[in-house]
This record gives structure tokens, sequence and C-alpha cells, in this order.
């Protein structure tokens, strides 16, 4: 039997090492990225530490209590940090929607890894092959091949899906101040937690009528702030593809979901965008709220980002199609 199926304590403290070193360097695989790649799918108590770091961390308000400013904070955080996720780590760096400087995909690199949702290159390229193998086998998150719950969460356990496929992202991978982002991934939450930290304490010293503390805001800004917002991101994977409604009969599951519209800023018309991924707006029509693409529009007049990618003609003239075929039945 291989020391794979059946550890020893020196293999489990060389683990270990090694895990913690991955925290640091998320590139760090001593026996080789693709090896790792083409491990099964299995549930790794050590890939949830990081997980069960943050869950725990909110119960922090039981000692720090709240006030409105931490609470305004961390919405505020959530929001700022959303449009990160869905207009940048998705819409840009995961499909390229729509050109920018490269300032701003850097900056927005940066605000998207404050939402410990690793960085931006790993993100499009499991989003990209997410879109390749979607709710097939290779699908890393598909509900109907793993269950729902794997496809949540589940699968971020697994350290099959940990390296970044570095190969599905060169346009990307040409940028070192985003390759570095990706590799040291903590460097940048762990600066915003200390920063947050310390915006509390400035507050608490010079403006004390706002009621609040560096603990209280750390806790709020930082671990509940960003839980919710992992759990608004990851339900795109698991519940936009088992709740809503079906426009376009694409080979997945992808479904439209108002409510899932409104948490993530206009990602849950998500089977709109499984039928056209590489348009900057998601909401195909004006009843179909997408904060992201009115942001993206704002931005744009502002010249900070520009050629959006439009929905074609041909999608709505089959999308009426659709429209008028079920009205006839």
């Amino acid at each position: 039997m291989s020391t794979e199926s059946k550890p020893t304590p020196v293999n489990l403290v060389s683990r270990c090492l090694i895990t913690v070193r991955q925290w640091f360097d998320s590139d760090y695989f001593p026996e080789g990225a693709e090896v790792v790649r083409q491990r099964p799918e299995r549930f790794e108590p050590r890939r949830c530490l990081p997980f069960v770091f943050l869950h725990l961390g909110c119960l922090g308000v039981v000692w720090t209590g709240w006030s409105w400013t931490a609470v305004v904070v961390a919405a505020a955080l959530y929001f700022v940090r959303m449009f990160a996720i869905t207009g940048f780590y998705h819409r840009y760096f995961s499909h390229r929607s729509f050109h920018t400087s490269r300032w701003m995909q850097f900056i927005f690199a940066v605000v998207g890894n404050t939402s410990v949702q690793r960085g931006a290159l790993w993100w499009a390229s499991v989003h990209r092959h997410h879109h390749k193998h979607s709710d097939q086998p290779e699908d890393a998150h598909s509900p109907r091949i793993s269950g729902f719950i794997w496809s949540h969460i589940g699968w971020m356990t697994s350290s099959k899906n940990f390296p970044t496929n570095y190969d599905s992202i060169r346009d990307l991978a040409k940028f070192p101040e985003l390759v570095f982002l990706n590799r040291f991934d903590l460097v940048v939450p762990a600066i915003f937690g200390a920063a947050l930290y310390v915006a509390g304490a400035l507050l608490a010293r010079f403006a004390p009528g706002l009621e609040t503390t560096g603990g209280q805001l750390f806790v709020w800004g930082f671990f509940v702030s960003t839980v919710i917002l992992l759990h608004g991101t990851l339900f795109i994977n698991s519940m936009a593809h088992v709740i809503g409604g079906r426009r376009f009969e694409t080979q997945d599951d992808s479904r439209n979901n108002l409510i899932l519209a409104l948490i993530t800023l206009g990602e849950g018309w998500h089977n709109n965008h499984h039928r056209y991924m590489s348009s900057a707006r998601q909401g195909f029509y004006w009843w179909e709220v997408d904060i992201t693409y009115y942001l993206l529009k704002g931005l744009a007049a502002m010249g900070l980002v520009w050629n959006l990618r439009a929905v074609p003609d041909s999608i709505y003239s089959e999308a009426e199609a659709v429209l008028k075929a079920k009205e006839a039945v």
C-alpha cells in the first residue's frame, strides 16, 4: 500500500508543512501542479481550515458587539468587493467582455483579492474550465454531477482544484503583477484586515461618536462581510444551476434567478450568461436588474473601461423565437 493511502507520522507532518507553505505561496507544488490536478475529487480537512477560520471569525461579534458604523462599513465593503468579483474577476478576467487599462485591471485584482476568493488568475482559470465543461463530469462544481453542497463549497476543499492552470489564462499570465497577486494571494487579505483594525482604532480615538472599535470594524468589515460575500458568489455555482427559469435551452442546467441577481449585482441571470458568455451585460432586458453592468457603463462614461461587448441581435432573435414557441404550446 502506498504512503498516499496509508500516511505515516512523517508524511503527515510533511503534508502539513506543504499546506502551510501553500497558504503563503499558492504556486508551490513539490510534486508538480499537473500531478495534483490529476488527483481524484475528495474532501480534504486541511483545505477546510481557511473556511473554518473565516466562519469562526464571525463569532467575534459576541465580544465586539455591533454599531451602525460597523454594519454600514460591512455592507459597503460587500458591495464594492462584489462588484470587483462580478465586474472584473468574472466579466473581465474570465471572459474579457470589455477592455481597460493595466492600472485598472491591477486595482480591481487587488480589490477582488480582499474577498479571500484567491487570485484573479486562479478564479479565471477555474471559471473558464467551468464554461468549457459545464455540468459535465469534468466540471469542478456541478450540482448535477456532485450534488448541491459539493458544488457550493465542497469542491474548494479538494487539492485537485487548488493549482492555477496558467495554460488556460496565457492572456493574463503575461502580467507579472497579476501573477504575483495570484501566487501570494493571502498578502492582500492580511493587509486589508490589518487596515480595518487600524481604521477602527483610529475612529475609536478621534471619532468616538461613531461608537466603533478596531476589533469591531475588523470582525464586521473583514469576517462578516467576507463570509456573506463568499456564499453570495458561490450560490451562482450551486443554486443558479438548480433554481430559476430557463430562457435558452443550453447544454447545461444554468438558470435565471432574480433573487440571486440582486444578491450578486446581476450574476443571477445565469442562463443568459451561459447562452452568450462574452457580453458585459447579463441582464439582457431592461427589467433584468444588472447592477454590475450599470456600474461598468458608468466607468465607461468616465473612460476607465471601454469596448463593452453587447448582446448580439441574433441572441435576442433566438429569445423571441423561444418565447413564441412557448406561447404557441
